[in-house]
């Protein structure tokens, strides 16, 4: 089982996520977009990663290239010499996700992992570099996150995939389920198709297992400090400024 003291969530407040590097702007997942992060004080990131069709390993939420850039494609269909070539609104490149690590050496990374193709390229990443105390994988898919964690070890750190998640809104209900032991923390909407998932009972079964509780993607202040107030460990936002006013203001900003 691995340690619920990983350095990854070595950090003395709450821990604040700049949601794919703080989107609100529209240049979401972009160099210059994680460089106002970090010269705003975060030090958690949060992004997505792809592959391209030959193997580069791409920070990037779409499985298309449409929304976002002036390009199109599906990212598994392209080589890196076309992808490479795409610009986010029109002005900014897309990053490879080992570029980042090189380029903020400080930050620590949130990484949800958007297709099985990226997993093992990810993890022979994190291996070269050795970057295991900068990095929890994260996905929808509980199989993509139990392949990577097979692949490397007890030093990878992980939330839990869907399947976790559930089984751990039911235990909050006293409800039979399980959960991934070898999770760090549950990084989790606030609400589901109009079912509230955070709450004090969530957070507390949670707690009890040793797991943090990250909300996501939290753009209202009101709703933060609401989370806040029910002991979660760590909100993600497109909003970097709005959530670092409310951590300053509550004394919890580092």
């Amino acid at each position: 089982m691995i340690s619920r003291r990983h350095p990854f969530l070595d950090h003395p407040a709450t821990l604040a996520f700049a949601h794919r590097g703080g989107a609100a702007d529209g240049l979401e997942n972009t160099v210059s977009a994680f460089r106002r992060a970090v010269e705003a004080g975060y030090r958690y990131l949060e992004t997505d990663v792809h592959c391209t069709a030959d193997g580069a390993l791409v920070a990037f939420h779409d499985a298309t290239l449409d929304r976002v850039t002036d390009a199109q494609g599906r990212l598994a269909e392209l080589p890196w010499s076309e992808v490479r070539q795409a610009r986010v609104a029109g002005t900014e490149p897309l990053p490879l996700f080992e570029d980042l690590l090189e380029q903020f050496p400080g930050a620590r990374w949130n990484v949800d992992v958007k297709a099985g193709e990226a997993v093992e390229p990810l993890v022979g990443l994190l291996r070269r570099r050795d970057a295991w105390d900068r990095v929890c994988l994260g996905s929808f898919s509980e199989g993509r996150i139990v392949r990577a964690q097979r692949l490397a070890g007890p030093r990878l750190a992980t939330s839990l995939g869907t399947r976790g998640v559930l089984g751990l809104r039911l235990l909050s209900h006293r409800l039979p389920a399980r959960h991934r032991r070898t999770a760090l923390a549950a990084q989790v909407p606030e609400c589901h198709s109009g079912v509230r998932l955070v709450d004090r009972s969530f957070v507390r079964a949670a707690h009890r297992r040793g797991l943090q509780v990250h909300v996501w993607t939290v753009n209202d202040p009101d709703r933060m400090a609401a989370l806040l107030d029910l002991g979660v460990d760590g909100i993600m936002t497109d909003h970097i400024e709005m959530l670092r006013t409310v951590l300053q203001d509550r004394g919890d900003w580092a």
